[in-house]
């Protein structure tokens, strides 16, 4: 007879904890899915299994025994460590951190399945020589792989420098070692052509695909493929980091500073953090890879936490691309309404007749971004969660890009009842029609969250193919694609980023410009990138255009420095939540009270604990929110997070009636 501690899937928190039950099976291990009975029900619960003993332990009497083991699934050791991990760095539960290890929720029928890759084309060939940057990096991440001390590199190449190739060979150095590898990009769409070259070169029988736009069926057939050891690369986006695999050797996150790495669900954890974890347990190589990366990345590396290996110069030296600054305040004086600059009207007209192909990219889906009233100013809104509502022309609708709601145009203010309702700010729907009617011979197509929903291959393919001549898209178009005969990339308003109101907002808008003009070029005739503005003398659009990194994060990290933003802290936020508005001002002054005290009693600086503010981004059935934000020293995180716990458990079951409280660190929204 064996005795197992479990962690039970049960929602309530109460219930986070170990529980003993005895098991007739010899063979149970850690990690094991098995079936009980919990508490007084009646029904069968899943559980997993977090330790296996010998001796039930002390005050332990009538246990109930385990009733069923799930023999096809079972995590290891390291899987079960990092969930118990989690717990403590995101304040989150034992089974939050399991079941991003599981292969899917619900019912799934056990059996053949439709292959993820069965579409999955084998493009892209082997380069076969190899830049002496590109031989220096990789012979530093090979030397790391053969000793398995699980290093950490951030891979700084400049765009169209071969980072891609590097990745490819490094796994390759890990499957020499009879290692495995986890690659990772930051949007599904672009999984594609990643899985794509990867499968050229290993085979398609050697990988699996992890990502949410899988089926249940297919997410438990790639999942297995990898948990039996079948395949020696897991591809897919962020959730891929928890791939269920057995001696990693490598795991590559491709552009590392997407916010996409972050989750914005619970458990709201960060990729790069998992994956850091992971290389520890297993002595895997974590290779971080970007032109563009995270301030706190270099940060990082300019302190010798991550080993920096860099590509300055593109393969087969390809010049940078041409950058020139259009102040569209000038085109507007002169009766340019159009959101195509003259100067980007006539660089397209040019590169058409010389058949090469244009990227136009503008970080905003929809048509209109704005609907608003010409009399009372009155800003349509989102009943739901109070975000400004966008004209879709395909729907002829408004709809929220926070939670999904729609709505018809209203006729009439809902304000005043005026009939002046005006539509203003520009879309990616709204750039493609501009580009039909300014070049209405030529094909286009348009790649943003709204078609990337049906087939984002297929208009990727047209694209590749040359049939699509000029592609219009919101950051999708921006990443990782590498297409030889694109030689002109117009960037449209870039200053729609550089105005939300975040502090990272400078730092985004220099990666998409960055990113989006790198596209440009990649050929054999040098690229020509059209920057089109109203804040001409911004420091992350002047750095951008310049492609000057460094003089970039110069200026940005002497600022975050004197702000103590991270890299120099980190930022706690504390959201409270009530269907009671009364109830939720009362608990958000206790906490911010109370977390001031327990921080003063421990010797910290209780003016770090902002007073509570409304959320902005709120949905209608999350009743009223108000958010807490904490500055955290740098390197004193647990402490700041211990005295959140603290009062987490403190107020437990009064909570569960009356509000509810989520915690994330170093938010990518407040």
């Amino acid at each position: 007879m064996k005795y197992v501690d479990l962690v039970i899937d049960n929602k309530s928190k109460a219930t986070d904890r170990f529980y003993t039950y005895r098991c007739g099976s010899d063979c149970v291990s850690v990690g094991q899915k098995v079936y009980v009975y919990f508490g007084k029900g009646k029904a069968l619960r899943e559980a997993y299994v977090f330790r296996v003993k010998d001796e039930p332990g002390t005050g332990s009497r009538d246990l109930k025994e385990v009733e069923l083991i799930d023999e096809d699934i079972c995590l290891n050791s390291e899987m079960i460590k990092v969930a118990c991990w989690m717990r403590d760095r995101y304040l989150c539960r034992y089974i939050d951190g399991i079941k991003l290890f599981t292969p899917a929720t619900g019912t799934v029928k056990r059996g053949p399945r439709i292959g993820a890759l069965e579409e999955t084309e084998e493009t892209g060939k082997e380069v076969r020589i190899l830049t002496e940057e590109q031989k220096k990096a990789l012979d530093a991440v090979g030397r790391a792989i053969e000793k398995g001390d699980g290093k950490r590199f951030l891979l700084w190449g400049v765009t169209g420098s071969g980072k891609t190739e590097v990745y490819m060979r490094a796994v390759a150095k890990a499957l020499d070692k009879e290692k495995k590898a986890i690659v990772l990009v930051p949007e599904i769409a672009l999984a594609g052509q990643m899985i794509s070259r990867f499968a050229a070169r290993f085979g398609r029988e050697n990988i699996a695909v992890l990502h949410s736009g899988l089926t249940k069926a297919q997410r438990y057939e790639e999942w297995q493929k990898i948990r039996k050891g079948r395949v020696k690369i897991a591809i897919g986006a962020r959730s891929a980091v928890f791939a269920p695999m057995e001696d990693i050797g490598l795991i590559i996150i491709d552009e590392e500073h997407e916010s996409t790495y972050k989750s914005d669900m619970t458990p709201k954890y960060d990729t790069v953090e998992v994956a850091i974890k992971r290389c520890a347990l297993s002595g895997a190589v974590l290779l971080l890879g970007s032109a563009t990366p995270s301030v706190a990345t270099f940060y990082r590396s300019e302190k010798g936490i991550y080993e920096r290996l860099e590509l300055r110069k593109r393969y087969n030296d390809v010049e940078l691309p041409d950058v020139e600054i259009v102040d569209m305040k000038d085109e507007m004086k002169s009766g340019n309404m159009s959101p195509v600059s003259r100067r980007l009207y006539e660089a397209t007209g040019r590169e058409l007749a010389e058949g090469n192909q244009i990227i136009y990219f503008l970080n905003r889906r929809g048509y209109n971004t704005c609907v608003t009233c010409g009399n009372c100013g009155k800003v349509v809104k989102c009943p739901e969660c109070g975000i400004t509502m966008t004209y879709h022309k395909y729907i002829n609708g408004l709809e929220c890009h926070y939670c999904g709601y729609r709505e018809e145009v209203p006729k009439v203010c809902p304000g005043c009842g005026s009939s002046e309702m005006m539509m203003t700010g520009t879309g990616t729907e709204k750039i493609q029609e501009e580009v039909e009617r300014l070049f209405p011979l030529v094909e286009t197509a348009r790649l943003d969250l709204d078609t990337a929903k049906k087939k984002p291959e297929k208009i990727l393919k047209d694209f590749a193919s040359g049939k699509v001549r000029i592609l219009s898209g919101t950051q999708i178009v921006a990443k990782g694609l590498d297409y030889p005969h694109v030689t002109l990339t117009g960037i449209i308003s870039p200053d729609t980023t550089l105005n939300i109101p975040d502090y990272r907002s400078p730092e985004r808008t220099f990666q998409l410009i960055t990113q989006a003009a790198g596209r440009a070029g990649r050929g054999e005739k040098r690229g020509k990138v059209i920057i089109q503005t109203c804040d001409t003398e911004n420091y992350a659009i002047r750095a951008a255009a310049k492609q000057d990194y460094m003089e970039f994060y110069q200026k940005e990290i002497r600022f975050r420095e004197l702000m103590g933003y991270p890299p120099f802290g980190d930022l706690i936020q504390v959201v409270l939540s009530s269907s009671d508005e009364n109830i939720l001002g009362e608990m958000a002054a206790v906490w911010c009270a109370e977390l001031k005290d327990l921080l003063a009693g421990g010797g910290q600086d209780p003016g770090r604990v902002l007073d509570p503010v409304d959320m902005v981004y709120v949905r209608k059935k999350e009743g009223c929110r108000k958010q807490i934000l904490i500055k955290c020293p740098q390197g004193q995180r647990g402490i700041y997070m211990g005295a959140v716990k603290a009062l987490m458990d403190r107020g437990r079951e009064s909570r569960e009636k009356r509000y509810t409280v989520l915690v994330d660190v170093n938010p990518y929204r407040a």
